[in-house]
């Protein structure tokens, strides 16, 4: 017998592939496990197959210099919004794991900065619970 109907969210534009495995300096006090985000006491993020992200946000064209700092920003801001991590604790360095990965990955160090300046002053809503994305019934 099948379910009567499907629940889903909207507005993702990527999905990984494969497992990305980065090590960071956000340690959470203990594991944290989700069901596509798996982060550890010493900092090791895991974002796994089948995770869906969004790219970076508000007038920031996506670009193969910022898609990967955006998949890893993502995953924090989503571990926050779930309360798996504690936004007055982790949000400074999400947002500077993030300008750090644009350079890495080519973009110009003061658009990176600029970015960085822009999560600064206006990423604290995408760090709330109250933001998580909703989710939809097919057929209402």
């Amino acid at each position: 017998m099948s379910d009567p109907f499907i629940q889903y969210k909207a507005g993702y534009k990527y999905q990984l592939v494969s497992d990305y495995q980065i090590s960071t300096k956000i340690k959470p006090a203990n594991d944290v496990l989700t069901d596509y985000i798996l982060l550890d006491t010493k900092g090791n993020l895991t974002v796994k197959k089948g995770y869906a992200w969004d790219g970076t946000s508000g007038p920031v064209i996506d670009t193969d210099e910022n898609l990967r700092a955006s998949l890893v920003h993502d995953a924090f801001y989503q571990l926050m919004r779930m309360r798996k991590l504690k936004s007055a604790e982790h949000k400074e360095a999400s947002d500077k794991l993030f300008r750090n990965m644009c350079k890495i990955d080519g973009v110009p160090s003061p658009v990176a900065q600029l970015y960085y300046f822009a999560l600064e002053k206006m990423g604290k809503p995408s760090t709330d619970p109250a933001n998580a994305k909703t989710i939809y019934k097919a057929p209402q």
